[in-house]
């Protein structure tokens, strides 16, 4: 927590925040989501959006900075799209996350061989080789991901592909006990459900801050 400079009042901090929206897999729904966050320039640092073990829904996982209060309010917002069926916000749970990045640097005969060592030290794969570059495909959590990217800037970077960051939550309803949650069971370990009837007398509860 901060000061503000002219009331002295406490302001909190900007922070990421990881979030998985499961969506119906209608037109629009992602221009409708990130629309909703660029109405009030909360910018989204990653988006990943696939299929999920559900026919006909997909999950979007998202990073986007704001403070734990407007991110509560923006998750809020997100439930009241009809489209959207469940909001997980990964920061109240434990959760596994991924990225995976392509990163092509330039080589030469004095370090090549380098290169390929601080590579396998990461568990790199090589997936292109070029006379003066190699490109390489690393999966790890952001931090590994980062530090990679790090190492190889002083050979220099051609090119680099990152995708956003991917979540679920850990465990399950079987193997992690309801007293873990202070307010009974995380909805996040609760299956996703099927049935998409809209939500509109829920949604109307909600200040529309958007």
């Amino acid at each position: 927590m901060t000061g503000h400079p002219a009331t002295g009042h406490s302001v909190e901090a900007e922070q990421d925040h990881l979030v998985s929206v499961i969506v119906r897999d209608e037109p629009k729904v992602l221009t409708r989501i990130t629309a909703l966050f660029g109405r009030r320039a909360y910018n989204i640092k990653s988006l990943s959006v696939g299929s999920t073990e559900n026919p006909g829904l997909s999950r979007m996982t998202f990073v986007v900075t704001g403070n734990r209060g407007i991110v509560e309010q923006a998750m809020k917002q997100l439930e009241k799209l009809i489209d959207v069926v469940h909001v997980i916000d990964h920061s109240l749970e434990k959760f596994v996350d991924r990225e995976l990045v392509l990163v092509k640097v330039h080589i030469s005969n004095e370090t090549r061989v380098e290169v390929r060592h601080i590579a396998e030290d990461f568990r790199a794969r090589i997936v292109d080789v070029g006379r003066h570059a190699l490109t390489f495909e690393v999966t790890g959590d952001e931090g590994k991901i980062t530090a990679f990217t790090e190492q190889m800037r002083p050979f220099g970077i051609l090119e680099t592909m990152r995708t956003g960051r991917v979540a679920l939550t850990r465990g399950s309803n079987a193997d992690i006990p309801s007293h873990v949650y202070h307010d009974g069971e995380s909805a996040a370990l609760t299956p996703t459900r099927t049935s998409s009837a809209p939500r509109e007398q829920e949604a109307q509860t909600v200040e529309n801050l958007f």
